[in-house]
């Protein structure tokens, strides 16, 4: 469950947000009693956000700048940075809903697949390796971008179009931390790196220190 309350259809006064949950979910329908979208989704993404209706507005505003016909960079390019910044940040929401937009976008299922190990993948141009390459700087290095790698891409993209990439790029870094945070939509998930517990009885035993080659023991 999302660590945040849901807001009910009952309790959503704000038009933003009566206009997103009739979209989304049909007009009569509660998303929080039963939640579900078309595309798979349970949804949950929308009734937290809805706590703050503004924060909503302006998230949904953002969806729209970055799909807006008015946009100079490739959507093939955009959807490349976005989910391997999905991938990175460790977001399966970000991935997974951007790998079904690489697929509208007429990214191969060669190139989505090798998205998580592109530095030694050979499908991918000398352009597009560019901004996956930004948009690990990114996500990993929080911007610190070398000025080969911002050569490069400017090699290949104007200032507007490398300005919308990392604007779009960034934002949805942000989206993946949030929903990782918030445990919204797919992130809702225990963290897998936790400690295994060790056979009953096993106590302290040092495994190391046991089997650690000394002058004494070297066989």
């Amino acid at each position: 469950m999302p660590r945040l309350r849901q807001v009910p259809r009952a309790e959503a006064t704000n038009e933003t947000v009566i206009s997103m949950y009739d979209k989304l979910f049909g007009p009569d329908r509660d998303p929080v009693a039963e939640p579900g979208t078309a595309t798979g989704t349970p949804g949950d993404w929308w009734t937290v956000y809805a706590l703050v209706p503004d924060v909503l507005k302006h998230a949904a505003r953002g969806f729209a700048l970055y799909g807006s016909p008015d946009r100079l960079l490739s959507p093939v390019l955009r959807e490349l940075a976005q989910t391997r910044a999905g991938w990175v940040v460790g977001s399966q929401f970000v991935f997974s809903q951007h790998v079904k937009s690489c697929r509208k976008a007429g990214i191969s299922q060669e190139q989505i697949d090798a998205i998580p190990s592109w530095g030694i993948a050979d499908c991918f141009s000398p352009v597009e390796r560019a901004v996956l390459a930004y948009a690990d700087a990114l996500a990993i290095q929080g911007g610190r971008v070398a000025d080969s790698l911002f050569a490069a891409l400017k090699s290949h993209l104007s200032d507007e179009e490398i300005l919308e990439l990392t604007y779009i790029t960034t934002l949805y870094i942000a989206h993946a931390i949030t929903t990782r945070a918030l445990r919204l939509e797919f992130d809702d998930r225990d963290d897998p790196i936790v400690e295994v517990p060790a056979p009953e009885g096993d106590g302290a035993f040092d495994v190391g220190g046991s089997i650690a080659l000394t002058e004494g023991n070297r066989s």
